[in-house]
């Protein structure tokens, strides 16, 4: 499905299935990522840093471009079973 540009903004995208999506450029501002699955997903210059919960394969995904926030760093590593404290 093409959603290039989309503004996700302040929504709850509770266990959504974007796999095989192309969300380059859009935005998930304020929103909700849970359970969220991104299999095979174009998210190139795509915004994430201000969504919460989610966890994205960067290996599975295409991420080139994309932006994230230090504290959500932590999504992009939790499919290699680490563990990140603030210390």
């Amino acid at each position: 499905m093409e959603l290039k540009y989309v503004q996700f903004s302040n929504t709850k995208l509770i266990h959504a299935d974007f796999s095989e999506s192309d969300l380059s450029k859009s935005s998930f501002e304020g929103c909700d990522l849970q359970g969220a699955t991104f299999e095979n997903t174009n998210l190139e210059k795509a915004d994430f840093r201000k969504a919460i919960n989610y966890a994205i394969h960067p290996g599975k995904n295409k991420l080139k471009g994309a932006k994230f926030s230090l504290d959500g760093v932590a999504g992009l590593l939790t499919v290699y079973g680490v563990d990140i404290d603030a210390v």
